[in-house]
C-alpha cells in the first residue's frame, strides 16, 4: 500500500486490499453472536481485526479472530460492563431527568451528570478497545482511555459513531439493511473506528 496516501485515501486503499478480510470478519462476528452471551468476546475479536487492518498489519481472519475469542474473553466481559453498563445506566439517567426537567429545573443539574459520563465513557470506550486489542491488560488501558478520550474528542466522538451508531441505524432500518448488516453492517464501522482512533494511540505510544 502507498504509504504516503492519508485521510479517505488511505482509508480506500485499505478497504480495497483488504475487502475479503473485512467480509469475512462480519460473517464471523454474526456467527459468534448467535448465542447472545459470546458477544462481549465477539466485539474484542471484531475490533482486533479491524486494528491489525489499520496497522496495515498481516491479518489470517479465522486464526486470529478465534484465537482472541478465545483467550481474550476475560477481557472483553470486563471492557464490555466497564463501557456497556456506566453507559446504559447514565444515558438511562439522562431521559429520565431531562424528561422531569420543565416542571422541576433543578433535576437539570443530575441531567448534566449523567449526560457528562455517558460522553466520557462512550469516548474512552472506543480507545479502550484500541488499547486492548494492542495487548493492553485492561486494568492498564481504562486510565489512557479516558485521557485519550478527553484528549481527542472530536477523533473519539467520530469513532464511537461508527461503531456505535452505523450500526444501531443499520439494525432501524432492518429488513431494509439486511444485505448490508450481514456483508458489511458490523466489520466497515469497527474498521472506520479504529482508523479514527489510529492518530490518538500513535501519539500515546509516541510513534
Amino acid at each position: 500500500m502507498d504509504q504516503e496516501k492519508t485521510g479517505p485515501a488511505r482509508f480506500w486503499a485499505l478497504i480495497k486490499d483488504e475487502l475479503a478480510a473485512v467480509l469475512i470478519a462480519n460473517l464471523l462476528f454474526l456467527v459468534t453472536c448467535i448465542p447472545v452471551i459470546t458477544i462481549p468476546p465477539a466485539i474484542l475479536a471484531l475490533h482486533t481485526l479491524m486494528r491489525k487492518i489499520v496497522r496495515e498489519e498481516g491479518v489470517s481472519c479465522v486464526r486470529d479472530y478465534f484465537a482472541v475469542f478465545k483467550q481474550g474473553w476475560k477481557r472483553a466481559y470486563g471492557a464490555f460492563l466497564l463501557a456497556a453498563l456506566p453507559m446504559g445506566l447514565a444515558g438511562y439517567g439522562a431521559v429520565f431527568y431531562l424528561g422531569r426537567a420543565s416542571a422541576h429545573p433543578l433535576l437539570l443539574l443530575p441531567f448534566a451528570l449523567c449526560a457528562a459520563i455517558f460522553l466520557a465513557v462512550m469516548l474512552a470506550s472506543t480507545y479502550l478497545y484500541g488499547l486492548l486489542c494492542d495487548g493492553k491488560p485492561l486494568g492498564e488501558a481504562v486510565k489512557p482511555a479516558l485521557m485519550l478520550g478527553a484528549a481527542t474528542p472530536l477523533r473519539a466522538l467520530l469513532a464511537a459513531l461508527c461503531d456505535y451508531g452505523l450500526p444501531l441505524l443499520a439494525i432501524l432500518f432492518f429488513p431494509l439493511s439486511a444485505a448490508y448488516l450481514l456483508l458489511l453492517g458490523f466489520s466497515l464501522p469497527c474498521l472506520l473506528g479504529n482508523f479514527y482512533i489510529r492518530t490518538g494511540l500513535e501519539l500515546y505510544y509516541g510513534t
